[in-house]
């Protein structure tokens, strides 16, 4: 098995199990949560979410992704990134103090201002631990973060679950994400065993600073848009709409986010030392196909199954969730296609591209959000399905020319797991309609996919069955 082969599998591997562990311990948090609060406390945290999100990118300054790309960082490097990192945080949570008053104005909901003030710690708290895991993630040692994350993830989550059981409504997600950081903090610390040198560089910053500067761009031009909904929504319609939207769009992320993260962590770090390499092409091509062959069905059969997954999951109340969680799988299922090329673009040092496609691709998004906002929830749920087609397009235009692969040729490398996709989503809808019970349809449903989308995809001999054998008899 060559090196590139037996790490990324590795990588893969641990990346999955720090990401599905995670993920998966926080699911079910968030479905014990979710039958104990209402979705109003839900909603209350979803109205700041664009808040939290613009200010944690700004903390970052695309310096985490040019860290990763170095084939070599100093001990300098490391602690330049700290040092601005830590420094923005802080400036970050005083502006965030300031504006709390006007946030709650804004939404006539006076008691977000004490509730923005207080989970906005988390933004110094994560900054002190941010370039741990920028190592780990450059060394591709998901290992680590896995013990770290998980553990502050199982931890922070029984102590969120206890405060909820208890009647602190909204304060017990505030009081369980100071948690889940600080313990994060105390783990990667431990565990790594190494703390950054508190050093400034100024050759150090000027060079990430030079990479990552367009990316911090446009990180925060993407950040704003993924939360632009949350804002909108909750304003025009309210916090229990919101509620609905929010568990619709982290149901949906749970899959597609996930799988996309675990190939994009492993992916750019691998691609970053095969980036003058005549196999970049060859890797980029497998890792596309691969990620397809696991979202597509995955986000297909989540739409097929969402009433009963809503209904068993958070009970009844959360039933208006289940159409728009249908409506955002078809959107959310391209994830993984754009981190990929967005990858490459990364790789090939065009964070100027990277740019300007952010620029194209939100204009667009922010006009089809103004044109779907009268039809309501539902509408605004399919324009989000649209801009996805639409992003996921444009990405592969732009990265034709490094990896010299149109648009139409990755389409028709993904084309064969969409199409197996559609049909199986199709004959597992299907079950949805038999006269039993709940529990009978989503089980008899995942079965019946899960045999006749892999007996399928073994009789064509699709590409990435062979990858995924690779796997099983590592």
């Amino acid at each position: 098995m060559s090196s590139i082969t037996s790490k990324s599998i590795h990588g893969i591997i641990w990346s999955a199990v720090e990401k599905f562990s995670l993920q998966g311990a926080q699911f079910l948090i968030g479905v014990i949560l979710a039958r104990l609060l209402t979705p109003s406390d839900f909603g209350m945290i979803g109205m700041l979410s664009i808040f939290l999100g613009v200010s944690q990118t700004f903390v970052d300054c695309g310096f985490s992704n040019a860290l990763i790309r170095q084939k070599e960082s100093s001990a300098k490097d490391y602690g330049t990134a700290f040092i601005v990192n830590f420094s923005i945080s802080v400036f970050a949570y005083l502006v965030l103090f300031a504006i709390a008053p006007v946030v709650a104005k804004f939404y006539s909901m006076p008691e977000l201002l004490p509730v923005m003030r207080w989970v906005s710690i988390t933004l110094i708290i994560s900054a002190l631990f941010a370039v741990h895991k920028v190592k780990l993630t450059k060394n591709i040692d998901f290992k680590t973060q896995s013990k770290a994350s998980l553990s502050a993830a199982i931890i922070s989550g029984i102590f969120g679950i206890v405060l909820a059981y208890n009647g602190f409504g909204v304060w017990s997600l505030v009081y369980q994400s100071i948690c889940n950081s600080v313990l994060n903090l105390l783990f990667m610390t431990l565990l790594l065993k190494w703390f950054p040198s508190i050093v400034f560089s100024k050759e150090s910053f000027r060079s990430l600073f030079g990479f990552g500067s367009k990316l911090l761009i446009a990180s925060i031009i993407s950040s704003i848009y993924s939360n632009l909904y949350n804002i909108v929504i909750g304003k025009k319609f309210s916090a229990s709409n919101l509620g609905y939207y929010t568990r619709a769009d982290q149901l949906g992320n749970f899959p597609s986010q996930n799988i996309a993260g675990i190939l994009s962590r492993v992916t750019y770090p691998i691609l970053s030392q095969l980036q003058d390499d005549d196999r970049l092409k060859t890797i980029y091509v497998k890792y596309l196909q691969l990620s397809c062959f696991v979202v597509f069905p995955l986000m297909m059969g989540l739409a097929a199954l969402a009433k009963p997954v809503i209904v068993l999951l958070l009970g009844d109340k959360w039933l208006p969730s289940s159409l728009l969680l249908q409506i955002l799988c078809f959107g959310l299922m391209l994830d993984p296609v754009c981190n990929i090329n967005l990858n490459l673009l990364y790789v090939k040092g065009r964070s100027d591209l990277v740019l300007k496609l952010e620029i194209i691709k939100k204009t667009i998004a922010v006009l089809i959000l103004v044109v779907s906002l009268p039809f309501g929830l539902v509408g605004i749920c399919l324009g989000r399905a649209t801009y996805g087609v639409v992003a996921t397009f444009l990405n592969m235009v732009y990265t034709k020319n490094f990896i010299d692969l149109s648009m139409w040729g990755q389409v028709k490398l993904i084309m064969p797991s969409w199409i197996l996709s559609v049909v199986m989503a199709v004959l597992v809808y299907s079950v949805t309609f038999l006269n039993v019970n709940f529990i009978t349809q989503l089980v008899v449903g995942v079965v019946v996919g899960v045999l006749f989308y892999f007996i399928i995809a073994v009789l064509f001999k699709m590409e990435a069955v062979f990858f995924l054998k690779k796997l099983a008899k590592l």
